[in-house]
Parts: C-alpha cells; sequence; structure tokens
C-alpha cells in the first residue's frame, strides 16, 4: 500500500513526523483543507508533469496555479500533466495521494515558492485521506527538492 511506502521513508528519513490518517476524503485541497482545519494554500499539492523526454514532481501550494510561460522558461519545454496510470506506476501513489514521499522511481522534485507563504503545510502521505505537517524548509530537504517558481498566486486575503 502507498501510505506504507511512506511510513517507511519518514521512519528512515524524519521519524518525528507522523502521518495522520482520516476517515474523509482528503483527495482535493478544499477536502483536505476542510478536513485538516487549514487554509487551502496550506495543502501541498503534488504534481505530475512531463517536460520534454524527463518527468518532474512539483510540490505547491493548495490555491497556486501552474503558469505554462514559467514552467517553459524554467524547465525548457511545454509540461503536459501526466495520467492517473502513469503517476501510479512513477510514484506508487494514487492521484489525491501523490506526495514527495516514498517514490517507486527516483523523479526529480521541486518545491515551488508559493509554499514559503506558510510555516506549515501539509502534503498527502500516499493515500487519499492522510497528510503529513511540516514545514515548506523542511518538505524540501527531506526530498532533496530545488526552489522553483512556477505558479501563479491568488490574491490571498490576510
Amino acid at each position: 500500500m502507498s501510505v506504507e511506502t511512506v511510513r517507511q521513508f519518514l521512519a528512515e528519513h524524519a521519524p518525528d513526523i507522523n502521518i495522520e490518517e482520516l476517515e474523509a476524503s482528503t483527495a482535493t485541497v478544499q477536502l483536505a483543507a476542510d478536513a485538516h482545519g487549514v487554509a487551502p494554500g496550506q495543502i501541498a499539492k503534488t504534481l505530475a508533469f512531463r517536460v520534454g523526454e524527463r518527468q518532474v514532481l512539483i510540490v505547491a501550494s493548495g490555491d497556486a496555479r501552474i503558469d505554462n510561460r514559467k514552467i517553459r522558461d524554467t524547465f525548457g519545454g511545454k509540461a503536459k500533466m501526466l495520467d492517473a496510470e502513469t503517476v501510479m506506476e512513477l510514484t506508487s501513489h494514487p492521484i489525491g495521494g501523490v506526495c514527495p514521499f516514498g517514490l517507486a522511481t527516483d523523479l526529480p522534485i521541486y518545491c515551488d515558492e508559493s509554499l514559503h507563504a506558510f510555516d506549515e503545510v501539509l502534503p498527502a502521505a500516499g493515500s487519499p485521506n492522510s497528510a503529513v505537517r511540516l514545514s515548506p524548509k523542511r518538505l524540501a530537504e527531506l526530498v532533496n527538492a530545488e526552489w522553483v517558481d512556477v505558479c501563479k498566486l491568488p490574491e490571498r486575503v490576510s
């Protein structure tokens, strides 16, 4: 099970981080934000793309939108979102539970600058009803992510 690969990853690299498993689905940003009692922007969504011959994961704030021009400028090509079957093969995680932990394939991981707006973010943990809480800095360090600016931000109300 996908949560198990995340559990193994965390046991080895961050034993102090606990997986929060809920009864309710957290498969969408809004469902996850409601279930965890946080702002939608704090949900760290993991998106899988093909850019040219490369597959990459981008972790971004839940309320941010991918900016095609910024992706093209950053990665040198047009990005195409991967289908659910390919995502499952590459990550071992189902859509709604995709995260940068415990991956089946060694993929380059990028964290979008949009995550810096929060002290704590909640990426999924391998299933549509699980997540972990950590700082954006720790998230990037755990998965050896490179920071990029590839999203458009909504107007956030303070």
